[in-house]
């Protein structure tokens, strides 16, 4: 009976998959958008009836995908193209670890077929490197310039990759508001993917959790959505914390600490969900939950939502379903894990941002709709968050780095079955997958393989010293079983958005800009988050987010006072004379090698909204963690003492990634914008004239 069941469904998913090209309504959760709720009954119900309509008149369709699919002008030259992405694979780690033979895998790679540094875009961002990826364009003509944009009219920051907008009209009825229409979900990166391309062509892909590709667009294919994907709250990860400590109670980086008290062994809770925006009030969400102690296993009992956890101290749960009630007989899902940190003398429990539940989707984190729930009933639940590993619960002490590794791993084993599953079924067209792990892991450990690192201070180095190494030696083993995979009409990609250097020093901008009369403050020598505290009437310029600096230009921004054209042009060039080979007043380093001017690196339809220079920071260096929230404080330098210690946003001629490649070619100065050309003229199809990226020969 259970193998009928899943025959059925998995024949309605193929067939919804391969000739259904109508758009869903979906529910959307998101700071200010509110609900627009279509139920999981709701969402199969329709399946069920497009999959009868489907079976009925699949003549049709069929024979109209073929009148309408284009003929492939030029020869094939392979019958599949598997591209597996490693986030932040650096090109000095990897020939080290190659030289010294421990990568075998990709030793092999490099000596039967290809291997180059791969240069990546500016600045060296992952929502960059890969949307360029994606295109093949530079991003002056994709639109993503960073993590963060700005609202030009009030300075706040907003997501680069997606815009959500809410319903405007509603109708009040008793406590509820019934939205009259849809929030809107679009997405910010613009040009053509190049599966896309390959879709009109006749080409199926398979696309899994490659970055900046949320909201899903409509294609010939599946797709489940990564990076910038946000978590059941609308956010980009937001973890809670229970304990019965009394000390530092409140907000968090990226999370929040919830006091709780033991009585009788026994703690009563909540976790607080999305706003409730069908209510007049706005109120958030929640569900209760209780854990009862027990100190002598060292582990304790959680009830949540009508299921029972028994969870030991150290011990990660399994994907935890939790139901919002919102009224009106409307529900809303999503999924969690639990991790107890401490038993005694204190009592701690880390909860993981919600993740959308991929069996019953709150908002489109797939395309079709009904994949997410396919591979739910096929590997059981998994992440959906885009930045799914909880770096900033690590950051803020909230786990330990063993507990932030176990995290990473159980995410890579969620990936890995949906990557392999994917190359058993898809035997021609194109298959790509991108991992995570290798950025995350990197982003935190890189410490250890930095003596005298300052976020070294009062830390262990060496319980963790062999992990990156480690971290590589995995992927290696992962490249070796997708090579047992590869056959000979199989072009096989290993390849990386950037590489990795060590994050010691912070740099603030904004604090520069004020001490040099760039900037001013209405009061004080220091600013709030997001510039608060500001003064734009008097202000010349500044930096918002990881690289980009910024002229308050008039015309442009909301409260902006410098001349478009020559005076802004002038002022360009008097920061960049004057920040070039800026150096630290502390060591004498120098702190920036580099200021681009974005007009001489881009073209575009979108570069009006890119930063009006790029800082290119010398090895060592980044924005400091204030001056990418916009805060102006009384230091240009300062240690970063954080375990996120290292990082790739800096000068790009220092973080290039990977290429491996299981065929020769001969690419000098290859770029990750070349990536979808060389595809494409796999297959036999000429790159558009738009896109910026070569072919590799």
């Amino acid at each position: 009976m259970g193998f009928k069941r899943k025959s059925i469904f998995g024949l309605c998913s193929f067939l919804f998959i391969f000739f259904f090209g109508s758009e869903v309504t979906y529910a959307y959760i998101g700071p200010g958008a509110g609900f627009a709720f279509l139920t999981s009954f709701l969402v199969m119900f329709v399946t069920i009836l497009v999959t009868i309509f489907i079976i009925v008149l699949w003549p049709i369709f069929f024979l109209s995908r073929l009148f309408l699919r284009k003929k492939v002008p030029g020869k094939r030259e392979v019958d599949r193209v598997v591209i597996m992405g490693l986030d932040g694979l650096d090109p000095i780690l990897t020939e080290k670890f190659m030289e010294e033979g421990k990568l075998p895998h990709l030793s092999r790679l490099r000596e039967k077929g290809s291997y180059m540094p791969l240069q990546t875009t500016y600045p060296a961002m992952s929502p960059v490197a890969w949307s360029s990826f994606i295109t093949g364009v530079k991003p002056g003509r994709h639109n993503i310039f960073d993590f963060l944009k700005r609202d030009l009219a009030t300075y706040m920051p907003e997501l680069s990759s997606s815009e959500v907008k809410s319903s405007q009209k509603n109708i009040p009825l008793g406590r509820f508001l019934i939205p009259l229409g849809k929030p809107t979900i679009k997405s910010l990166r613009k040009s053509k993917p190049f599966w896309k391309i390959l879709g009109e062509y006749g080409i199926f892909s398979s696309i899994i959790r490659v970055p900046i590709t949320f909201p899903p667009e409509k294609f010939f294919g599946v797709l489940l959505s990564g990076m910038c994907t946000p978590d059941l709250k609308g956010s980009q990860g937001t973890f809670s914390f229970y304990t019965t400590s009394k000390d530092n109670t409140g907000e968090h980086t990226g999370g929040v600490r919830i006091p709780v008290t033991i009585e009788g062994y026994k703690i009563h809770s909540y976790i607080e969900g999305p706003e409730n925006s069908l209510s007049s009030k706005g109120e958030k969400l929640r569900v209760p939950f209780s854990v009862t102690i027990d100190a002598g296993q060292q582990g304790a009992e959680i009830k949540v939502c009508a299921q029972t956890l028994r969870l030991k101290k150290g011990d990660y749960s399994t994907w935890v379903t939790l139901t919002f009630r919102t009224g009106l007989g409307l529900k809303v899902r999503g999924i969690c894990r639990f991790y107890i940190t401490q038993i005694t003398p204190d009592f701690g429990l880390y909860v993981s941002p919600i993740n959308i539940d991929p069996e019953k989707p709150a908002l489109p984190i797939s395309y079709p709709f009904i994949y997410s729930v396919y591979l739910s009933k096929l590997i059981g639940k998994y992440a959906t968050l885009g930045l799914a590993e909880d770096t900033w619960a690590l950051n803020e002490g909230i786990i330990d780095e063993g507990a932030f590794l176990q995290q990473c791993y159980l995410i890579q084993e969620e990936r890995e079955k949906m990557f392999f599953s994917s190359l058993e079924k898809a035997k021609k067209g194109l298959c790509v997958c991108v991992f995570d792990f290798t950025d995350r892991i990197q982003h935190m450990f890189f410490r250890y393989l930095v003596d005298g690192h300052p976020a070294n201070n009062r830390k262990d180095q060496e319980q963790y010293r062999d992990v990156i190494e480690d971290l590589y030696r995995r992927s290696d083993g992962l490249v070796g079983r997708v090579m047992e995979k590869i056959d000979n009409n199989t072009m096989f990609i290993v390849m990386s958005d950037h590489g990795f250097q060590p994050f010691t020093r912070g740099v603030n901008l904004n604090s520069w800009l004020y001490r040099n009369g760039y900037l001013a403050l209405q009061d004080g020598i220091e600013s709030g988050e997001y510039f608060r505290g500001v003064d734009w009437e008097r202000t010349k310029a500044y930096t918002f987010g990881l690289g980009g600096l910024y002229i308050n230009q008039r015309g442009r921004e909301g409260k902006g006072i410098v001349q478009p054209g020559r005076e802004t042009q002038q002022l360009k060039e008097e920061l960049i004379q004057k920040l070039c080979g800026l150096k630290d007043g502390e060591n004498g380093e120098v702190a920036i090698k580099e200021l681009y001017d974005t007009a001489t690196l881009y073209s575009g339809p979108y570069l009006d909204n890119a930063p009006d220079l790029i800082v290119g920071f010398n090895k060592g260096y980044r924005t400091s963690w204030d001056a990418a929230v916009g805060r102006v404080n009384s230091s240009i330098f300062e240690d970063n003492t954080k375990r996120w210690s290292g990082d790739h946003c800096i000068d790009p001629g220092f973080v290039p990634g990977v290429f491996f490649s299981n065929r020769t070619l001969e690419a000098k100065g290859a770029s990750i914008i070349d990536i979808a050309p060389t595809v494409l003229k796999l297959f036999g199809i000429e790159k558009p004239a738009y896109m910026e990226g070569k072919p590799l020969a």
